[in-house]
């Protein structure tokens, strides 16, 4: 294992080329921003905000602004009376939602960390009208919230709370083309490390690049719309952080989920969170009852397939999130040549529904998280690097140099090509975003660390398909190739 320690040229480098955007890191000094159980981009602003060139916290500070902006729901009714009691206007960094009551003609909002839904709520029409396309961009936003309490007109009346003004929580400036060309300052290896320490891991407590580029898959469905995953893994590996905690754009499922609140709210007239978010992950499905209902079954094989899902008469669902499902499995079947699916609900032992989903992870390959895997030094911080996350999905430059790049062979299989396409598209936009045409990458670091890749991917879940279904058996991947254009030079 390397020396724990980060190069200074390197430093250096990302200081220079990210600026403002690099934040020093020790998730096991800094743990005491943790007691406030904050995501991981709302605990990098802080850091950011208070802590010295030399990356030392002025915790006493850093507390006093958590408690006055970011309030513990315990304290959400000492907030109540100064509204209610005491005529008070309130600020807060909070995650909001909205709700729009077609039969009432009225727009209500819900604080979900604090309990408060939306028939205590109102959002005045004139605020709409300057900032609701803001607000139903997504189901819930974080930002700087001001409050008040609105007083009963009559005896028939109700009190209600009412939002006076909602900024968007986007502290830094993302400027995708910055971002491209940093990337030419740094090798590839240092890129990967690049990319670790944006996500909250400390890059040198890996053994090998092989550990790292096994994490990063995880990153995939980050950065490319649609590319859906199934990943087995054993407890302990990081995977329901890395989903729930790093990025604002997507949704980690705990527990069970109702097609309501996942696809279209029939009552609400209202799109569920696949259409929301940029990706959302179903976490512990071996336990998920929900995904043995016949009417969600139906609901997945269609969005999974082509991102659309007919909702009710006159209403589709338009789908453009990634859709991970994360599992724990017992260590004898962690195997891709064993029957995988076992253990798991109905749906993922028929081969049609594995059929749509594009690349397998293999999570026994990652270690399980430990101290020296946390981040501990000067990395991106994790907000500015979601938001660049969540640019390059609409990014289509990179599937054009895919199309060009990869030759498939011929009657090769719809389904197994568009995953490979897809998988090679994320790689290319994680490893080398510098990339703006087919020759500006080396044949061969395209074919070993994008290419090579995705088929590996999707091999395992055709293994598992003719596994599940013998009359799939034997039935083999394309194999794909690198078109040459002649760049010969690494990234």
């Amino acid at each position: 294992m390397s020396e724990n320690i980060q190069n200074d040229d390197f430093v250096a480098r990302l200081k220079s080329y990210f600026d403002t955007m690099v934040v020093y890191k020790d998730l096991n000094k800094n743990s005491f921003i943790s007691s406030f159980k904050l995501p991981s981009f709302m605990r990098d602003y802080i850091l950011k905000r208070f802590q010295d060139d030399d990356g030392v916290v002025d915790v006493d500070e850093a507390v006093e602004f958590i408690r006055t902006f970011l309030p513990h729901k315990n304290d959400w009714n000492a907030l109540q009376n100064r509204m209610v009691n005491q005529g008070e206007t309130i600020k807060i960094l909070a995650k909001l939602g909205i709700d729009i009551s077609i039969a009432k003609g009225e727009t209500s909002f819900r604080l979900p960390d604090y309990g408060l839904g939306s028939k205590d709520t109102v959002i005045p029409r004139r605020l709409m009208e300057s900032i609701g396309e803001e607000l139903v961009k997504s189901e819930e936003r974080w930002g700087v919230i001001e409050l008040c309490y609105i007083a009963p007109e009559d005896g028939d009346g109700k009190g209600k709370i009412q939002l006076m003004d909602f900024k968007d929580f986007c502290p830094y400036d993302v400027d995708l083309d910055e971002y491209k060309d940093a990337r030419r300052q740094f090798t590839l290896d240092e890129w990967i490390d690049v990319i670790l320490g944006g996500v909250d891991y400390n890059a040198l407590g890996y053994s090998d690049k092989a550990q790292k580029l096994a994490v990063i898959q995880r990153l995939l469905p980050f950065v490319e719309k649609r590319v859906n995953l199934l990943e087995l893994a054993p407890p302990g590996t990081g995977k329901t952080y890395l989903f729930g905690n790093i990025s604002r754009y997507g949704w980690l499922v705990t527990g069970k989920v109702s097609r309501a609140k996942l696809i279209y709210d029939v009552a609400k007239k209202q799109d569920g969170i696949v259409a929301m978010r940029d990706f959302v992950a179903l976490d512990e499905i071996r336990e998920a009852d929900y995904l043995e209902e016949p009417e969600l079954q139906a609901a997945f094989q269609g969005f999974l397939e082509n991102g659309k899902y007919r909702a009710t008469d006159n209403h589709e669902v338009n789908i453009d999130a990634s859709i991970i499902f994360l599992g724990n499995i017992e260590s004898s079947l962690m195997d891709e040549y064993k029957n995988m699916m076992v253990e798991l609900p109905k749906p993922f032992r028929q081969s049609q529904f594995l059929d749509r989903i594009h690349g397998f992870i293999k999570g026994w390959e990652l270690p399980r998280m430990d101290d020296d895997l946390k981040a501990k030094g000067w990395a991106l911080n994790s907000e500015y690097f979601s938001s660049i996350m969540h640019e390059l999905r609409e990014d289509p430059t990179y599937r054009a140099i895919v199309d060009e790049l990869v030759v498939m062979p011929e009657k090769a299989d719809t389904r197994d090509s568009e995953a490979i396409r897809r998988l090679s598209t994320a790689y290319l936009k994680l490893l080398f975003p510098h990339v703006r045409q087919p020759r500006d990458i080396s044949k061969r670091e395209f074919e070993m660390y994008c290419l090579r890749p995705a088929m590996n991917m999707r091999s395992i879940i055709r293994t598992q398909m003719g596994i599940v279904d013998e009359g799939l058996r034997g039935s083999d991947l394309p194999q794909c190739r690198v078109r040459d254009f002649g760049a010969d030079s690494d990234a």
